[in-house]
């Protein structure tokens, strides 16, 4: 158990630095994130609404505690959903990376937010606000420093020392409340986006024609080390799961509801945004940052309503739609090539 958190943080990072490096800042791209962000905020914002009320009401809990419970169940683990989306067609696959790394950036953001202050009013709304002032200045000095780095370390040893400086800027914005999983974003779409941000004068100093050739083998190393920490979380998880807590008849009522709202509710934005609904419709998972977030509800805040099993439950419910959805959309496609 001590041990679990630590590694999904690792994950967290390395996954979400992983999707942020294939994203693309085109103008062409535009309308597509637009949906993304729409997809990846309000249903999560609405589920967590909606199950936070649904906890106040029979869970015996503030309707401010039930929300911090119900965060983690109404985010998209971008661990789950980026590596399955991996043999969509191009613009699906985008769509997936786009919507589920600004889920677990949004997801870290409200949990925090909910859970970090004991009064919401409107101080704490520019306390946040000065949050994203800092470290957005935070990620662009960050960037242009350990894209320099990374142009002129010769030392044939000299990617692992970047995602471990990655690692501790992280952590030390983390530790100031600070929305630390923004500056990951921001630096994976700085170092994958290069080539579009040439003209501005200070880009050309770092050499980006050099610099690309760097960045693609980061790319390369950091899918690398991604797997290997996702794999290693889930299978650290995978012993603590227990059959009890799998199979437990008290909770699965209200998972089997959660599941059925959760594609309910993403079926109706996906409407809204015209996004066809097969297969998008199916990938909803929740996995590793639905742990994560799970395991970090202070003590005083949880609720007897969501324990292990509820939340082990939601997360093998999901993947399920998920792995139907996509044999389906399989044997579909096969039958209309025929």
């Amino acid at each position: 158990m001590p041990i679990l958190p630590l590694i999904g943080t690792m994950g967290l990072i390395l996954i979400v630095l992983e999707g942020s490096l294939e994203l693309e800042l085109k103008r062409s791209k535009l309308a597509l994130v637009g949906k993304s962000i729409i997809v990846a905020f309000l249903p999560m914002f609405l589920i967590s609404f909606c199950l936070g009320y649904v906890f106040y009401y029979y869970g015996s809990v503030s309707f401010k505690d039930g929300l911090a419970n119900a965060i983690p169940i109404a985010v998209i683990s971008s661990a789950v959903a980026i590596t399955s989306a991996k043999n969509l067609i191009p613009s699906q696959k985008e769509f997936i990376t786009y919507e589920s790394s600004l889920s677990d950036i949004f997801g870290v953001l409200f949990f925090n937010f909910v859970t970090l202050h004991a009064v919401i009013d409107a101080m704490t709304f520019g306390e946040f606000f000065l949050d994203l002032v800092v470290i957005f200045i935070i990620s662009f000095a960050a960037n242009l420093g350990l894209a320099y780095l990374l142009s002129k370390i010769t030392h044939q040893v000299k990617f692992a020392p970047i995602i471990i400086l990655v690692v501790l800027i992280y952590f030390v914005s983390k530790e100031y409340h600070l929305p630390a999983l923004l500056f990951i974003l921001f630096f994976g779409l700085f170092m994958g986006n290069l080539d579009e941000l040439t003209r501005f004068k200070f880009i050309e100093n770092l050499k980006p024609e050099i610099l690309n050739k760097e960045v693609h083998k980061f790319r390369e190393l950091t899918t690398e080390f991604t797997f290997l920490i996702r794999t290693l979380f889930f299978l650290l998880f995978g012993f603590l799961i227990e059959t009890k807590e799998l199979l437990n008849p008290k909770t699965i009522i209200w998972s089997v509801s959660i599941t059925v709202g959760v594609i309910f509710i993403r079926a109706i934005f996906l409407k809204i945004v015209k996004i066809p609904l097969n297969p998008m419709l199916f990938v909803a998972p929740r996995g590793l940052i639905t742990i994560l977030l799970f395991l970090s509800i202070p003590a005083f805040q949880t609720t007897e309503l969501v324990n292990r099993s509820l939340i082990i439950q939601v997360i093998v419910l999901t993947a399920f739609v998920m792995m139907v959805g996509f044999m389906l959309t399989g044997k579909e496609n096969k039958e209309n090539a025929l």
